[in-house]
């Protein structure tokens, strides 16, 4: 059945407007037959001859009590209107079954191909919904007539031969898979239903699983894309082989986009993979074969797009049928579902506005925090307002990582999203609260009198932590699961110039918060609230501020300026990276034996190694660096080696290799650690 031949494509254009009609009729022609109304009287008359599939009517008639009744229910509503809030509103009437966008008069004439993708969406739509009702009668029809046939079946096979029993086995089999092609649909529908209804970002990922489901594979990936200042624009996993990730898993599945892998392929070109073989494939990269659950052996590769842009990536491993791996793939009417999927997963990201919350918990980013922040300190000097005192607080989950080792990542997760809540419900309306990082938090606040005002706000926040119940928290130390906050306090004239504000500026107020805390957590001194701490409460659980007179900003160790070209024995090793006047153990393999020597004179890209043995020129050799509570396991190649002074040492410089992006981040981290540990020493 063609359904373009039998379902007219309908559109009703009802606005009292007889300009706005003449655009919005226009605009239209190419998307189907379009008919218009000043009023509800001539609507009517018209919806006695024709069905409508796409209403655009004008927010005076749009509301669902003028409306209610008129319309079919594949009928897909689209509401035209000057102000936003009251087509929200509007839109918000109709029930919650039936397809209802809003579209900015304005930005119509501005953006006439926008519009008409809108149109041709609701026009999609309508018809799916159409067709659905025709198939949900048309399966309870034939599935009444099967069972019927199976009873006949029954009785005739005591009067034919068997062959022909057999023949007609056949023949409702074939019947029952076109049946099952239908439900096929169905399945899509509902897919599309939640994609739709999804108003936080788990709706959202529940839905990836039913597409890994539909197309029958046994594992997907879905990427969103992001950047960063170190890498650029990369691909992160929000799930990857059927786990929504944490913040400290994702990294380690991230993709740079210059890499030789099926994903970045596909985000670096906007077209599809579908490939049953891999063996010779050069993009086929290492983390396919060594962190999948199950040996990848064949695989459907589809780009994310928001207009022609790349926004993400959605990766599905392993075709199965009736349980067992299908050798030649993915097929074609895969590859169209999930490619057709895609679209609508695209205006779901667009809806949730992923590029600014994070996946686990739907709290700020980074970086629109920093935007937000910068932008209410300088929109409150315009208009000023009385309240020029400002705080930041961070607050961090104490011992998380014994949460997270005893219980597993999935609670780990779970955990993070009820914190949220609690934060988000805890929080006055105007501050800022975002996600900084792994369990560390951020809060903004503006305030007559953030001395007073910051410390009551906080210490309300540590309390509904505190007496929130949360899973296995009985297992955590003290037997309780809470947190620990750094407060700092600034105005407008700490900034130089509030025009030229900038990320870094709040970055360095930021340090002072997270110097705070770490007080909090009994790494130092501090001024500690609320000022009677009991010795049940002493370990963590408490709010400091940041001490006045603190240097503002933090400094990394003093970096040695080294030349593009250094002459090592008549050889040159070319550097570029700042070297760090620091030191830390190192564990290198000797043998079958492992020993322990200093490093020094540290950067990203190596190490000086003071040791009593003199290494080999271009030896390459296993290490382990410690970097305060971390151990970043790489490999290493000998660039030089030469006695050390006049000892019976030798010194030696080894550049650091293969290492992931992860390891990146730890040793910038690092860096940064002991920067923070200088500012607060003096």
């Amino acid at each position: 059945m063609n359904i373009d031949t039998v379902f007219p494509k309908n559109i009703l254009v009802l606005n009292p407007d007889d300009e706005e009609t003449s655009f919005l009729r226009g605009l239209c022609g190419e998307s189907g037959s379009v008919y218009s109304a000043p009023n509800l009287a001539k609507a009517i008359a018209l919806l006695s001859i024709i069905s409508v599939n796409v209403l655009i009517v004008d927010e005076s008639l749009g509301s669902y009590s003028k409306l209610r009744g008129l319309f079919k229910g594949y009928t897909a509503l689209i509401l035209t209107g000057g102000l936003k809030s009251e087509l929200k509103r509007i839109a918000n009437s109709w029930p919650a079954d039936r397809y209802a966008t809003i579209y900015l008069t304005s930005e119509a004439k501005a953006d006439t191909l926008s519009f008409i993708r809108t149109v041709d969406t609701a026009m999609k739509h309508s018809q799916l919904i159409y067709e659905v009702q025709n198939l949900r009668f048309s399966i309870e029809k034939n599935d009444v007539e099967l069972e019927e046939a199976f009873i006949q079946i029954k009785d005739i096979k005591n009067t034919v031969e068997k062959s022909i029993v057999t023949e007609m086995e056949k023949r409702i089999a074939m019947e029952a898979k076109y049946n099952g092609f239908r439900r096929e649909k169905l399945k899509i529908e509902t897919i599309l239903k939640k994609l739709y209804a999804a108003n936080d970002v788990t709706m959202l990922l529940d839905v990836v699983y039913d597409i890994k489901d539909l197309v029958q594979g046994s594992g997907i990936t879905m990427y969103i894309m992001d950047e960063s200042e170190t890498t650029g624009k990369y691909l992160k996993p929000l799930v990857w082989d059927n786990h929504i990730l944490s913040l400290s898993e994702f990294t380690k599945h991230i993709v740079l986009l210059d890499f030789q892998d099926f994903a970045a392929f596909v985000a670096l070109n906007g077209e599809d993979i579908l490939s049953a073989d891999l063996s010779q494939d050069n993009r086929l990269s290492t983390r396919y074969l060594q962190h999948l659950e199950a040996p990848l052996e064949n695989i459907l590769c589809v780009p994310i797009k928001h207009d022609r842009e790349v926004i993400g990536v959605l990766e599905i491993y392993n075709k199965f049928v009736n349980g067992k791996s299908l050798a030649s793939g993915f097929t074609a009417e895969d590859q169209n579902i999930a490619h057709q999927i895609c679209e609508h997963i695209s205006i779901a990201i667009n809806k949730l506005n992923l590029i600014q919350y994070d996946a686990l918990t739907g709290l700020l980013r980074p970086d629109p925090f920093f935007d937000k922040v910068i932008q209410k300190i300088q929109s409150q000097n315009k208009r000023l307002r009385e309240e020029t005192s400002f705080s930041l607080v961070m607050g961090d989950v104490d011992w998380f990582k014994h949460y997270n080792d005893r219980n597993g990542h999935e609670a780990g997760n779970k955990l993070l999203r009820e914190l949220a809540a609690v934060l988000k419900s805890s929080s006055r309306e105007g501050d800022i609260l975002c996600r900084y990082g792994g369990e560390e938090f951020l809060f903004f606040l503006s305030c007559k009198d953030c001395d007073h005002e910051a410390m009551l706000f906080t210490n309300r926040i540590r309390k509904n932590i505190e007496n929130y119940y949360f899973d296995y928290q009985e297992h955590q130390p003290h037997k309780n699961l809470t947190m620990s906050f750094g407060i700092t306090i600034f105005s407008r004239s700490r900034f130089d110039s509030l025009e030229g504000l900038s990320k870094e500026d709040i970055v360095s107020v930021i340090n002072e918060a997270d110097s705070a805390m770490a007080e909090a957590k009994g790494k130092r001194r501090a001024y500690i609230f609320p000022e009677n701490i009991t010795e049940e409460t002493s370990a963590k659980n408490k709010i400091c501020v940041f001490k006045p007179g603190a240097k503002k900003e933090p400094e990394f160790p003093k970096a040695i300026d080294v030349p593009e070209k250094t002459e090592v024995n008549g050889g040159e090793e070319r550097r570029r990276y700042k070297r760090f006047d620091t030191s830390t153990y190192l564990i290198y393999k000797n043998g079958s034996q492992r020993k322990v020597i200093r490093a020094s004179n540290m950067s990203l890209g190596g190490a000086r190694l003071i040791s009593d043995i003199e290494f080999q020129q271009g030896k390459a050799f296993e290490l382990s660096l410690i970097l305060g509570e971390t151990v970043l396991e790489c490999k290493g190649d000998v660039v030089y080696s030469t006695p050390y002074q006049d000892t019976k040492d030798f010194v030696t410089g080894v550049k650091f290799r293969d290492l992931s992006f992860n390891d990146w981040k730890i040793l910038e981290q690092y860096f940064a650690a002991l920067g923070r540990e200088k500012s607060t020493s003096h």
